[in-house]
């Protein structure tokens, strides 16, 4: 797993964008406001989801292999015993990232991702890492680890 401040920070600049496994159309799950939050900040935002035709204005995709462009980040909101096959889709479909969202954490879907050359995050939301790193936190927010006035380019 990679979680240092400069290959999060690398991730979150190069990886635009980003196919949401488990993505609900819910306004009020984890998932939805996580990838509002991407989307509201320039990244393009890809549903994989097979219970929604559409979300967040969308075409939603029943599985990874069914997109038809290239994708970044495989963003996972499943079960942790779910994430090994999505692994192995990412791999398949040239993801640069697999990243498994905040207390998930599959070892054996990390293993795949890595072997394969992509960078792996794991127990760590995208929304959270996104506005610690690049300015969206303020004092009510969490401890950055961060000491600088100056705002990362």
């Amino acid at each position: 797993m990679q979680d240092d401040i400069p290959t999060l920070r690398r991730i979150l600049k190069d990886c635009r964008t980003i196919a949401v496994v488990g993505l609900s159309a819910e306004w009020h799950r984890p998932s939805y406001f996580a990838a509002k939050y991407m989307q509201d900040h320039g990244y393009r935002i890809v549903p994989v989801n097979p219970k929604y035709p559409e979300i967040l204005g969308q075409t939603s995709y029943p599985r990874l292999e069914d997109i038809p462009f290239p994708v970044d980040m495989v963003d996972v909101f499943r079960k942790e015993q779910d994430i090994p096959p999505i692994a192995k889709s990412a791999v398949a479909i040239g993801a640069k990232c697999l990243w498994q969202q905040l207390g998930l954490k599959s070892e054996e879907a990390d293993r795949i991702a890595t072997d394969a050359g992509l960078d792996s995050v794991w127990d760590r939301c995208v929304k959270i890492e996104h506005a610690r790193l690049f300015g969206g936190l303020n004092w009510a927010g969490v401890n950055t680890k961060v000491i600088s006035a100056k705002r990362p380019v």
